[in-house]
């Protein structure tokens, strides 16, 4: 088939879909009014960045994406607010021996009215990994599954349309509440027939339906009324806009421009809770933030390598960056996940190396330079599109003070820009990274960011030791054996530091006084379908 030919029959369905939400909503026409369309004005805005990549469910691995993704598509399992699995498109899951489970299907459909069968489950996700997808490892639990991408998923099986079976190759315990991962979610027919463009004008099955994607601009999505699931919108759609800074959302969420924000610029962390009243939102969740060094980064290496990063670490203040900056609204790190996620520890061996200590981390540092003199800046890449300038000048004029070193700061303009050095292995430097958890255990923060092929090890760090423990907390038969598997893997990496932990998150933003039911989940991501607009 002819690629022009394809991309019409995406544009044809998604031109389809949009007509019909407009005539369920009551827009039948489009009426301009102060530059916004009346379709505008019923939806709900919301802070977003521009995607780096397509929307394709398993090749989306940032926040900006996987925002609309999750808006844009249902799994078999979704997250409640706190964090708790419940089935959405599946019917059940049922385990049957130690290692193979039953998926039964709830009758579904996408928006383009198709519905959802056990292919469109066990395609997607043989298409993730034979095509090497971003979120390809996610699937690597499943026998079948090769890193490289030269075999199938035979352990997923169809059995008849609302009926597929999962093998693992490992016993793996919380295997189904890995599964309302956006990697895990299904893809319709017409998707195959041009993933390229099906990437930009998606086709999903979750509480909202993609009217247009203006890039760099903003993303809009209606409420899909085919989708009758335990995430059905109270709301007209969303309008994901995008902000070339958090200074510039926050002025529009004062004056009611912009209706949700899920972030603050740190000039307004001593004051919006005073500013919002009771639509501030101030709570705890499963983000962490840290500077990553790339492990084949000069002088960044071996012995002189990991004394390097012992002193980077311990020549960070990070009490008085989270005190002075964010007002006691994150908290210094003392670990590499986050304090609400079960099995998070305060006291693990090795944990020191976060503590201030410059008179140290001078003595590690000159140690380094016997070894070999460090010559050159050390550069901290950020995306200055969300607020991270403020922190980053504060620990370049620490590590300048107490390291004696020329430290300073590598802006890029949007998150995208900076993600695209990142995972093209170009960035040439130090850079800020976090990790908001895709679902709520600590594995997820310890395999996804530093396995070896981790879809966000970043760093490239590889570690046959760590590898070995966060495996067998994998396949450990309780909680607690695989709770203690990976706190001994957290030890590796307090010796290692392929990362630097800063400090853990508190989901912080605010809405307007034009929207009302606003709740932010577990992750920090508020819970969309809940919204109604006033």
């Amino acid at each position: 088939m002819p690629i022009h030919h394809q991309i019409r029959t995406v544009a044809t369905i998604l031109a389809t879909i949009t007509i019909a939400a407009l005539v369920l909503t009551g827009c039948n026409t489009a009426v301009r009014r102060n530059g916004e369309d009346e379709v505008s004005r019923k939806l709900i805005t919301v802070w977003g960045a521009e995607p780096q990549n397509p929307l394709l469910p398993a090749d989306t691995n940032e926040t900006g994406g996987t925002k609309v993704i999750t808006a844009l598509f249902a799994g078999l399992v979704y997250y409640d607010a706190d964090g708790k699995t419940h089935n959405d498109v599946a019917k059940s899951i049922d385990f049957d021996g130690d290692r193979t489970y039953t998926v039964t299907l709830r009758k579904t459909r996408f928006a383009d009215g198709t519905e959802v069968k056990a292919h469109n489950f066990v395609k997607a996700w043989n298409y993730a990994v034979t095509h090497e997808q971003s979120l390809s490892n996610y699937f690597k639990p499943i026998k079948g599954y090769t890193a490289d991408g030269s075999g199938s998923l035979t352990g997923v099986k169809i059995v008849n349309d609302t009926t597929f079976t999962i093998e693992l190759a490992e016993p793996l315990a919380d295997f189904p509440d890995r599964l309302g991962h956006v990697a895990f979610y299904p893809l319709p027919d017409v998707a195959f027939e041009n993933m390229a463009a099906f990437g930009e004008h998606p086709v999903g099955n979750g509480p909202y339906t993609l009217a247009d994607w203006t890039h760099d601009k903003e993303i809009r999505v209606l409420t899909n009324d085919h989708y009758d699931g335990p995430r059905k919108s109270r709301n007209d759609g969303l309008r994901f806009m995008i902000y070339p800074t958090a200074e510039q959302a926050y002025q529009d969420l004062l004056t009611n421009k912009l209706d949700i924000l899920e972030t603050m610029p740190p000039n307004a962390f001593s004051t919006f809770e005073a500013v919002l009243g009771d639509r501030a939102i101030n709570q705890p969740t499963a983000v962490n933030q840290f500077i990553t060094i790339p492990q084949k980064l000069e002088y960044f290496s071996g012995e002189e390598g990991n004394l390097r990063r012992q002193a980077i670490s311990m020549a960070i203040n990070r009490k008085a960056i989270t005190t002075t900056i964010y007002n006691n609204v994150y908290t210094p790190a003392v670990d590499f996940t986050a304090p609400i996620v079960k099995g998070y520890s305060a006291s693990i061996p090795g944990h020191q190396v976060l503590r201030y200590n410059p008179t140290k981390a001078k003595e590690l540092w000159d140690q380094a330079n016997a070894i070999s003199p460090y010559i050159g800046e050390f550069a901290i890449a950020y995306n200055a599109d969300s607020g991270h300038r403020a922190w980053v000048d504060a620990v370049v004029e620490q590590l300048k003070d107490n390291l004696g070193i020329d430290a300073v700061g590598k802006p890029y303009p949007n998150y995208k820009a900076l993600r695209n050095d990142i995972t093209r292995h170009t960035i040439g430097c130090s850079f800020r990274a976090g990790w908001q958890a895709d679902y709520p255990l600590i594995s997820n923060f310890l395999v996804t960011s530093f396995a070896t092929g981790g879809s966000a090890n970043n760093g490239d760090y590889t570690s046959e030791e760590f590898d070995n423990l966060v495996a067998a907390g994998d396949k450990a038969k309780t909680s607690a054996a695989a709770i203690s598997y990976y706190h001994q893997a957290e030890e590796v990496l307090f010796r290692d530091l392929p990362s630097i932990p800063l400090w853990n998150n508190n989901a912080v933003g605010g809405y307007s006084t034009q929207v009302s039911q606003v709740k932010f989940g577990w992750d920090s991501t508020p819970l969309y379908y809940r919204i109604i607009k006033n």
